[in-house]
């Protein structure tokens, strides 16, 4: 079974070894290995070439936003006032460096980037945009979303079905 021609073919042991990881990224090799019915020296071959072919990218701890002060979750749409290469580019390079900004995509329709942000309050939202998000270059226009309750919420990856799907 092919994912992407560009990439090493994925069979059936590849998939059932990413959707483990990607449920628990903790589990030790050895209970991968018994997991997926495969002894500990091939399941950790086929984790660090997982690893190697950018299947899987790393391994992160999902953290409380509300616990951490940060459960003000806002989605903001950006019209640049120019679309040539050197405006998305100055605004890439100085978006990365904003701290409250989750997720940035660079979307095709009416705007041109959909931010994903967190903040501790709305006064801290406030004075991001009027500091940080209106120094950013070339922006034209922008439209606030904030969230009122987070539907669902995860990073997982849909995975082709494999023989043994949990």
């Amino acid at each position: 079974m092919v994912l992407n021609t560009s990439y090493t073919p994925l069979d059936r042991i590849d998939l059932r070894i990413l959707a483990e990881l990607q449920q628990d990224g903790r589990l030790s090799n050895v209970a991968l290995s018994r997991r997926i019915n495969l002894s500990p020296t091939p399941c950790l071959e086929r984790v660090k070439r997982l690893e190697k072919n950018g299947y899987i990218k790393g391994y992160h701890a999902e953290l409380n936003a509300d616990k951490l002060g940060a459960g003000l979750l806002v989605f903001v749409q950006v019209s640049l006032d120019k679309t040539t290469p050197d405006i998305f580019s100055r605004f890439r390079s100085a978006l990365t460096h904003l701290d409250p900004v989750q997720e940035c995509h660079m979307v095709a329709g009416g705007f041109d980037y959909l931010l994903k942000l967190r903040f501790s309050n709305m006064t801290s939202y406030r004075e991001f945009l009027g500091k940080d998000l209106a120094s950013l270059p070339g922006i034209m226009q922008t439209h606030t979303y904030f969230v009122m309750e987070e539907i669902k919420h995860t990073a997982a990856i849909p995975l082709p079905a494999y023989s043994g799907n949990r």
